[in-house]
């Protein structure tokens, strides 16, 4: 057992939040990037297709692989499960992932993008595989190793595909390499560093793992709902205006991911905490961290909806050429809708985390619902914006009816937990400290 002192030190909200931040948006570069090396460094777009369909394919179940248990895990203050338990459990979604991503593909894609899917689906699966270990170092407030663990496996994806890729433009073995170029980071250091900070035997029950398949499967389901909700109406834009419309309409929408991102980097990094405070009754700190993030979310919204409003036209431009500039009409309202996902989002993952799996459930049915409800009107109504005005209402009725759910739990959980303070002789903020 280790001593107190051997143990690493929790690190402040705000160090953990800026190395999340740092990580998680470094990462994200070096995947984009990607994309655009595959285009670059070949002669045609075949590996583009190729790689696009690999993404487009493993992204279809990609929710099962995940399981949404990262929420779960970081949640779990009464160590429900371990670390191991969590580690094999995410093994066995992935697995089957992988399995029903070969499978689908096998029926639908060509043979010879089959090795490609499978070695993209193996690659994901590394990243997630350390993504509990991640969770481990969240629960305990060391979220700079998260940062830099992520730094380390996009330099090293990004370094090793180019490299490969680059003198050899076989993209099976530049993804092969990648995947264990990434497990490889997971093994030598993030391995070690979670080690530091809990016990990790892996190994889970077949009692265990069907409690969580079945205790998990709700939001799951949910996740499913939600990812549907916004992508449904993209593909009317399609089917009924074109693949040149959704082209636009996606160009014009790709600066805007970066909101979401930054939405996911606020909240994400407070989930824990908000848990404790709700697990120890401390409405004060419940709440304090509600405005954080919040307004973290809306100053996130308001610097990107000023910066794409200066330079969405000039950037746009110069990735896309000149003829986009016309359709920047699109990128206010794509702002906006970006905002209210990423509440919609955290009010989804902070339900997850409060262990209120049917209010998450019916919370993303009713975007889904709205959305497919409200896609053919808007989009008579106001063309290409009609896509982001039904995300937009699906969203707003989606993070209504969550907020409601949320606001009776949380009362009553502070109400039970002020009763229980009174009977024992001690205040709320006696509570908390």
């Amino acid at each position: 057992m280790k001593k107190e002192s051997e143990t690493p030190q929790p690190l402040s909200i705000k160090r953990n939040m800026l190395w999340n931040s740092m990580g998680s948006l470094f990462n994200m570069v070096c995947q984009w990037l990607i994309t655009v090396l595959v285009v670059r460094f070949s002669s045609g777009y075949d590996s583009a297709g190729v790689y696009s369909l690999a993404m487009s394919v493993y992204g279809m179940f990609s929710q099962v692989a995940q399981y949404r248990t990262y929420t779960y895990q970081i949640s779990d203050v009464h160590g429900e499960n371990s670390v191991g338990e969590y580690l094999s459990f995410r093994a066995l979604t992935g697995g089957a992932a992988v399995v029903l991503t070969m499978g689908y593909a096998a029926l639908t894609c060509r043979p010879n993008a089959l090795l490609a899917i499978f070695l993209y689906a193996v690659f994901k699966l590394a990243g997630l595989m350390i993504d509990v270990l991640h969770a481990s170092d969240q629960q305990c407030h060391r979220m700079d190793y998260i940062g830099k663990s992520l730094i380390m496996q996009g330099i090293v994806s990004l370094g090793l595909f180019a490299l490969v890729f680059g003198t050899s433009g076989n993209l099976e073995l530049a993804l092969l390499l990648m995947a264990v170029g990434v497990g490889a980071v997971g093994i030598l250091y993030d391995y070690p560093h979670a080690r530091a900070l809990t016990m990790i035997h892996p190994g889970i029950t077949w009692a265990k793992a069907r409690h969580l398949l079945v205790r998990c499967a709700p939001v799951v389901v949910a996740g499913i709902a939600c990812s549907a909700a916004p992508s449904i109406p993209r593909q009317y834009l399609s089917a009924t205006m074109g693949d040149s419309a959704l082209g636009i309409y996606a160009s014009v929408a790709a600066p805007v991911a970066v909101i979401q991102m930054g939405a996911s980097y606020v909240y994400n990094p407070l989930l824990g905490y908000l848990s404790e405070s709700y697990d120890k009754g401390d409405r004060h700190g419940f709440l304090r961290l509600m405005t954080l993030t919040f307004g973290g979310i809306v100053a996130v919204g308001v610097v990107c909806s000023i910066g794409l409003e200066f330079l969405g036209g000039p950037l746009l431009s110069f990735v896309y050429g000149a003829d986009i500039v016309k359709y920047l009409y699109l990128l206010q309202p794509l702002v906006f809708c970006a905002i209210i996902t990423g509440v919609t989002w955290f009010v989804n993952d902070l339900l997850i985390a409060l262990r209120n799996f049917r209010c998450t459930f019916i919370g993303s049915m009713v975007a889904l619902g709205v959305s497919l409800a409200a896609m053919v009107p808007a989009q008579d109504l106001l063309g290409m914006n009609g896509v982001t005005a039904a995300n937009v209402l699906s969203c707003l009725a989606s993070s209504a009816f969550m907020m409601v759910c949320l606001s009776w739990q949380v009362r009553d959980r502070f109400k039970s937990a002020g009763s229980v303070g009174a009977a024992d002789g001690t205040n709320e903020g006696e509570k908390g400290r």
